[in-house]
């Protein structure tokens, strides 16, 4: 037996060793059912609730998100900006503010720029997951697009939005949101946010208290309609506003929430509040007396998560009070969690199909390439006297550049953004698009309020030609607290650029009669060009064009690039043209209903070329609910340089009660070099032309004569064709 021992030691330790790996593979196939990945999605979500007590429910039910260590889970911070950028996260790429992609028309390149915004943000999210930091701002779930509609031009935050039109504002959004979210089938890219739900466009002094007074006619036609779009198209959030909607506070609102958002559209994602405002429904609107009526209130309406506390520190009071049951709580924490197992929260990292995200995806030279790209084409040419542009530089030896935005980052950057080691000032562009043999000399030239005090209009004496940047900037038009040093809180009083701009143009054209002066002026909305553009040879309307501003500003100017942009919003001439500001009857506002004079009407921009238009395959004369208006239009470009066209497509209604005057309804951007021509064909399904009928309470397919124009934009047609649709 003594001889058998030795085998017998190692029979036992052979067998040790593989009772001890059976249960270490046993442990590794018993993994809790929401770790499964091979796991039904709505299985994972269950499972995962069935293990939480109440008070870890409602730990989830803030942007702050607890971590539940027994569980594994770690805290979240929900919160992200990524409106034109990955913002507030340190180094990114800082694209034009919506407004100015918004005037680009080219859907197909937000989806491009969005998509560079997911890639950055996932690659910012795994660099801080590997360091175990779990900070606001490097998360995946995304509080962009802004869908308002840019109703007012006093609105400080419009320039967010996608501008004055539904239908241009939806398909910017929709294209914004297929490139935040991937198309994955099974994994999210980023989460996106649909804000601010709904009617919510200003004054932005009483946002928290204000009730917009609506009827159901101009909330379906107009403030509901990019909405419904994008969550047709799967934007995976919805953010509510601060505002009342008749009454209702929009975080707790039955009609809207409840039977517009999920039971009319069955809507599956998640909705969360803007910032603080549960706090505003009981100490500002006061239509509810206590935050745990409140909390109760907005888990019944479908708020999901909470920009604030109350939630987290309310809903179990909720239930311990009956006005909530556990399994409201449930419901609500559901969309939550399956939002975080679709970006893969619960899953092995391995298994992420961006998990080889780094460094080297953020901030890269095709990523700054597509920033000086968006630049160009957003930016607006709305003066070219004796065709001054684009500029020869042979000409031109010496050159000043001034005005109080000529060297701002602030200007740049717009509102919600994001920082970027790369941002080119105006300045800087145009100096480093002339030779070193050209004498280029800046100045600031004036202050914003000053209308006395003025340096650099005898430098300008000194030189061939003169760049004066000038306008508004994020600290005088934005959201209120952002924009501090507006006095209405971020709104604009007036149309009118700074005093001190006005004055300085004066006097440098005072000072210099003859010589050649360029005018840029940056805002974010609709400004009184007209007080400046006598006293400039051209004007160009700049936006907030982000990192590569000023390369793209002299790209224009030096006609590397034709300017292409787009005015996405209507320039009234005053205010006093408009309703009043804190009305949100649409009649009397935007192109759409409103036909009295102004500077610049909606899809305006001048060129430096020419393009003829031609009828290839007109529309049928004839159409049937159901069926599709197809056309064909031949565009040529018959000037002498390569440039991009923006083809607009309107449809003018019969003449019935609150109709449209004429609704944008489909475009498309054109790359034609000179003496290049091409066929574009579109399409725009009659379901596009239905209106809310009050009577019957639904959208309807009115009868009647339609025209169809192809222009140049909202007020000048090229190309016009009559339908009947029986």
């Amino acid at each position: 037996m003594t001889t058998l021992k030795p085998y017998l030691n190692f029979y036992k330790k052979g067998l040790l060793i593989a009772l001890l790996s059976g249960t270490q593979f046993s442990f590794a196939q018993q993994l809790p059912l929401y770790k499964q990945e091979n796991q039904p999605l709505e299985k994972r979500v269950q499972h995962l609730i069935s293990l939480l007590t109440l008070e870890e429910k409602a730990s989830l039910l803030g942007y702050r998100s607890q971590a539940v260590p027994r569980l594994g889970i770690p805290a979240y911070n929900w919160w992200n900006e990524g409106l034109h950028g990955v913002a507030r996260a340190g180094q990114a790429t800082v694209f034009p503010q919506a407004i100015g992609m918004a005037a680009t028309f080219n859907d197909d390149m937000l989806k491009q720029v969005a998509t560079v915004i997911s890639t950055e943000a996932r690659a910012k999210y795994n660099l801080a997951i590997a360091k175990n930091q779990r900070l606001m701002y490097m998360g995946l779930t995304f509080w962009s697009p802004n869908v308002n509609i840019f109703r007012d031009p006093r609105w400080g935050r419009g320039q967010e939005t996608y501008g004055e039109d539904p239908f241009l504002t939806s398909r910017m959004g929709i294209a914004y949101v297929k490139g935040m979210q991937g198309d994955n089938p099974n994994h999210l890219k980023v989460s996106a946010t649909a804000k601010h739900f709904v009617a919510h466009s200003g004054p932005e002094a009483t946002r928290d208290e204000f009730n917009a007074i609506v009827d159901e006619k101009d909330l379906r036609d107009t403030y509901l309609y990019a909405f419904k779009a994008l969550v047709d198209n799967g934007v995976e959030s919805v953010m509510t506003a601060y505002n009342r909607i008749n009454g209702e506070p929009a975080s707790t609102s039955r009609c809207y929430l409840t039977n517009i958002l999920y039971k009319e559209w069955g809507f599956k994602g998640h909705v969360v509040t803007d910032c603080g405002a549960l706090d505003d429904v009981y100490t500002h609107h006061k239509v509810l007396p206590t935050s745990v009526e409140v909390a109760a209130a907005a888990i019944k309406a479908g708020i999901n998560l909470d920009c604030s506390t109350i939630l987290q520190r309310d809903v179990v009071n909720a239930v311990e009070m009956k006005l909530l049951q556990a399994k409201d709580v449930d419901k609500a924490l559901a969309p939550l969690l399956r939002t975080q197992f679709k970006l893969g929260f619960f899953d092995k990292t391995s298994s992420s199909p961006y998990a080889s995200y780094n460094a080297d995806s953020i901030s890269n030279a095709a990523h700054t390439a597509l920033a000086r790209k968006v630049a160009q084409q957003s930016m607006v040419l709305l003066k070219n006297k004796d065709q001054i542009l684009p500029l020869q530089k042979s000409k031109y030896s010496s050159i000043t550049v001034l005005g109080t935005n000529a060297a701002s980052l602030d200007v740049l950057a717009g509102s919600y953004h994001g920082v970027s080691s790369k941002m080119v000032n105006f300045v800087e562009g145009i100096t480093a698009a002339v030779g070193m043999d050209t004498r280029v000399e800046y100045d600031l030239g004036s202050s914003y309020t000053d209308t006395t005090h003025f340096g650099g209009i005898w430098a300008a004496g000194n030189s061939d030609l003169t760049v004066a940047v000038i306008g508004l900037s994020p600290v005088l038009e934005g959201e209120a607290g952002d924009a501090f040093l507006s006095p209405t809180k971020g709104d604009k009083p007036d149309l009118n650029l700074p005093a001190g701009n006005i004055a300085f143009m004066k006097a440098l054209r005072k000072g210099n009669p003859t010589k050649p002066i360029i005018a840029v002026i940056t805002a974010g909305s609709n400004v009184d060009v007209e007080t400046i553009a006598p006293y400039a040879d051209a004007v160009i309307l700049a936006w907030y064009p982000g990192e590569q501003g000023g390369n793209a500003l002299a790209d224009i100017l030096f006609g590397d690039v034709s300017p292409s942009g787009r005015l996405p919003l209507t320039f009234y001439r005053s205010v006093n043209d408009l309703p009043d500001y804190n009305s949100y009857d649409m009649k009397g506002r935007t192109y759409r209903y409103y036909n009295g004079p102004v500077q610049y009407h909606f899809g305006f921009g001048l060129s430096y070329t020419t393009f003829g238009y031609q009828w290839k395959n007109e529309p049928a004369n004839t159409f049937k609910a159901g069926e599709t208006i197809t056309f064909s239009v031949t565009v040529k470009n018959t000037g002498k340089v390569d440039a991009d066209e923006v083809v607009q497509a309107y449809v003018q209604y019969p003449n019935l009660e609150r109709m449209p005057l004429k609704e944008l309804k489909a475009f498309k951007r054109l790359s034609l070099k000179k003496g290049e021509e091409k066929e574009i064909t579109m399409q725009i399904p009659l379901m596009e032309l239905q209106k809310w009928d009050q009577k019957s309470n639904k959208q309807k397919l009115y009868p009647g004569t339609y025209q169809l124009i192809i222009g140049k934009d909202a007020a000048n047609s090229l190309l016009e064709k009559s339908f009947i649709l029986k």
